[in-house]
């Protein structure tokens, strides 16, 4: 993960078609997430940036996938938080 002006990157490992969507842990540098989306048409994608602004509390347009559209190893940009503060609530659990 890294930060270029007011905006943070983070290297993601994703594994599509899970039971639900979780961020699985954070090691050498890439976040690890399972989505329930295919890997069809996009649509793990997209589930992917839903599911980090909710996640961070920003609206759709500010969590973008910036490489990586079809690799499992993808780099995402997020408008508007730190480096520090993103990762913090990337991490942090949810109440079931």
């Amino acid at each position: 993960m890294s930060v270029h002006g007011n905006q943070a990157r983070i290297s993601v490992r994703v594994t599509p078609g899970a039971a639900r969507n979780k961020v699985v842990g954070f090691a050498e540098g890439i976040l690890r997430i399972r989505i329930a989306a295919p890997p069809l048409k996009g649509k793990a994608n997209r589930e992917l940036e839903a599911f980090l602004s909710q996640r961070l509390g920003l609206g759709r347009g500010e969590v973008t996938i910036i490489r990586g559209h079809t690799s499992r190893d993808k780099t995402l940009t997020v408008y508007g938080l730190s480096q520090e503060k993103a990762l913090k609530l990337l991490l942090q659990e949810r109440s079931a």
